[in-house]
């Protein structure tokens, strides 16, 4: 394994002292990296860039957009070059994007799921003097000279289902539709979950799952996924929870213009919204995960080859949140989160993911 090596974050996590004050940045002008940045400096260039490799749209409004965001962000705060944004790759794609943010200067890469990593994971120990991340979720497995970030869509999908059927309960209304793209596993995981979430509050509450993209993973075509929401809507159905990409935005707001409950997809942010309005956020958040971990690099305890795990109801980056619930709606879902969190319902979420993943 090679040396882990720290880098600085937000302006409220640690800085790592350095044991020289400054060095060299190696383009023949004679200046110097201050001393903060040189353990982020993972390639030795003499500067710093963060790159992000992603499948869906950088200002998707969801998942893909939280973790540009936190890029930007943290590249502005720390007087890092300006990060690399890839977005829209396709898997296909993947190889070769990746070595191009190589060839660009990345000393940090963050990938935005499993799909761009797998198949790529040579990369990780040839260019193993650059900091690999990935945000790729419980299905991959443990990579040399990678650290990832895990959660569990089972444990999201019941209290994000749990949420929402405290909502209809106090609409006096009883269905729900799960907009995906095309009945992947992980989407069937996810489903099957908030669909048992809803019924642990009404066990007449139900939910139907639409796909809306092309296989295998368009979570963008937001012309199947208005036309899917539209049918669910003449059927009856008072809240949408749109498990989407670049398609999420424009049904949040048709769901707005209805009158519909609807959900975010890995967004902390959606109410805190001023141009669309959420009754419910589901924080799987790429950016939120970010902090965290970089406090973890810092302080020396995490490792490349292993992840770092988000779980409902402990870390307080994941789970349903709901955006305007009454106290007694705050304390059920709380109540309901913590349960998760102590390992309540390991059996069901095994019964889940053996029907999705079948094993």
């Amino acid at each position: 394994m090679k040396r882990l090596r720290v880098w600085p974050a937000l302006g409220f996590l640690a800085v790592i002292a350095v044991a020289s004050a400054c060095a060299d940045t190696g383009d023949g002008s004679g200046e110097t990296l201050p001393a903060e940045q040189q353990a982020a400096d993972f390639n030795g260039d003499g500067s710093v860039r963060i790159a992000v490799v992603t499948e869906g749209a950088r200002d998707d409004g969801a998942y893909y957009q939280a973790l540009v965001e936190r890029v930007e962000a943290i590249s502005t705060a720390e007087g890092y070059e300006a990060p690399l944004i890839v977005d829209q790759v396709a898997p296909a794609d993947a190889r070769s994007e990746l070595n191009n943010v190589v060839a660009q200067g990345a000393d940090i890469i963050a990938i935005g799921s499993s799909n761009l990593a797998d198949g790529n994971e040579d990369l990780f120990l040839e260019h193993e003097e650059i900091f690999w991340y990935c945000n790729c979720g419980s299905g991959y497995q443990d990579t040399p000279g990678l650290l990832r970030s895990a959660d569990s869509g089972a444990e999201l999908g019941i209290s994000a289902g749990y949420a929402t059927g405290l909502l209809l309960d106090a609409r006096d209304a009883d269905r729900a539709v799960f907009l995906g793209c095309c009945d992947l596993n992980f989407e069937v995981e996810s489903f099957l979950a908030f669909r048992l979430g809803l019924q642990m509050v009404d066990p007449s509450f139900d939910a139907i799952y639409v796909p809306t993209g092309n296989f295998p993973f368009d979570f963008n075509n937001t012309a199947g996924a208005t036309e899917a929401y539209n049918a669910a809507v003449a059927e009856g159905v008072a809240a949408v929870y749109p498990f989407l990409g670049g398609a999420h935005e424009p049904i949040v707001r048709l769901a707005n213009e209805d009158g519909v409950v609807v959900l975010t997809a890995g967004s902390s942010k959606g109410c805190e919204r001023e141009d669309l309005d959420y009754d419910i956020q589901v924080m799987f958040d790429a950016g939120d995960y970010l902090a965290p971990i970089f406090e973890e690099i810092i302080g020396g305890t995490a490792e490349e080859g292993g992840a770092r795990r988000f779980t409902v109801g402990v870390d307080p980056e994941v789970g349903a949140d709901l955006c305007d619930g009454t106290p007694g709606q705050d304390q059920e879902l709380a109540d309901l989160n913590a349960r998760i969190g102590a390992g309540r319902f390991e059996e069901e979420i095994s019964r889940i993911l053996a029907e999705a993943y079948g094993f």
